[in-house]
């Protein structure tokens, strides 16, 4: 692994240079947010910003996706696989905690027995620069709960940071190193090195939201029908923003659409929190309210995860707790569960 020092003016430009080259996705200003979009050539990227308000899960698990066509003949149904995007894709400007969802998201679509090959492609072509978090953005931030941290490497191809008048760059995997050229600079010093280590211990002491995450499993192993779940919901608008924005919520729903003779099957993100989510086609519905709708949100990211893959779906961005209409705070939840 290699490490270099950039000069903080290029990087912009370096990746507004790329964009020419490669497909890039990166946080831009949208009116009063930062969002992350695809950058035109010569576009130059934000790299003073706090954190954007969509994670960038949606470059690799898109919003709505097409997975297959098909045509009614005369002899029957024609298949075909939708056309995969065959460019690779520069993921910039991700924040840590976003990098790390994406690991949490390979453990459900990259399975020894389920794997999703549309995930799975965009995955592959896909290269993470990361920014590390020097200072916290927010005080909702709670990465060091879940597992994370503000200069976490896991997820990240390349991780960038902040130094004050220089980034230091490190290479991390191969699809990083293939980039190495491009973003140039010079040989990183242990010097260097030591004001990463500095810097990073000062990020995690600044992490002000600390929750017990990990040790509410063995309570919610045992509480399924605790009275705690009759109250929870009810200021909940079942709105869904919270997984809307959520970078490790991953439900989904599949449909047709069909023209005359020509139809799609689409894949399309799905929230817990609505009504129909679980609706049977006889009426039924398994989760009839929200208490059962909140209960299994909660249960699926801090026990049912753990259990089928030994890690909390749950990356600590804050982002839930910053947008809920009604301020319903995964903290707090936490907290109280803690108290049962």
């Amino acid at each position: 692994m290699e490490k270099r020092v950039i000069r903080k003016e290029t990087l912009a430009g370096i990746v507004g240079e790329l964009a020419g080259k490669m497909r890039v996705c990166a946080p831009m200003k949208a009116e009063d947010e930062v969002l992350f979009r695809v950058l035109e050539a010569g576009e130059k990227p934000l790299i003073e910003f706090a954190n954007a308000k969509n994670a960038p899960k949606n470059f690799l698990f898109p919003r709505t996706e097409t997975l297959l066509k098909f045509t009614r003949t005369g002899k029957g149904m024609v298949f075909a696989g939708d056309q995969k995007d065959g460019g690779e894709t520069l993921l910039f400007g991700v924040r840590p905690c976003d990098a790390r969802s994406f690991t949490l998201l390979d453990m459900l679509f990259d399975q020894e027995k389920y794997r999703d090959p549309y995930y799975l492609d965009k995955r592959e072509k896909t290269t993470v620069v990361a920014l590390g978090c020097v200072r916290p953005p927010y005080t909702t931030c709670f990465c060091t709960s879940v597992g994370g941290a503000p200069l976490s490497s896991e997820g990240v191809d390349i991780l960038l940071t902040d130094l004050g008048e220089t980034y230091l760059a490190e290479f991390l995997t191969p699809k990083g190193e293939a980039l190495r050229e491009a973003f140039g600079g010079t040989p990183a010093g242990e010097a260097e090195e030591k004001q990463k280590e500095t810097i990073a211990t000062k990020a995690a002491d600044q992490i002000s939201s600390r929750i017990p995450a990990k040790e509410i499993k063995p309570i919610l192993d045992a509480r399924f029908e605790d009275p705690f779940w009759n109250t929870l919901h009810q200021k909940c608008l079942a709105c869904g923003t919270c997984t809307y924005l959520c970078p490790t919520c991953h439900c989904f729903d599949i449909s047709d659409e069909v023209k005359r003779a020509d139809g799609i099957r689409i894949r399309n993100w799905d929230s817990c929190m609505f009504p129909m989510f679980t609706k049977e086609t006889s009426g039924h519905n398994p989760r009839p309210s929200q208490k059962e709708r909140w209960r299994q949100r909660v249960m699926h990211k801090f026990r049912y995860y753990v259990d089928n893959f030994g890690a909390i779906a749950c990356v600590g961005c804050g982002r839930c707790v910053m947008a809920c209409p009604v301020n319903l705070d995964i903290r707090k939840i936490v907290a109280d569960i803690a108290k049962l």
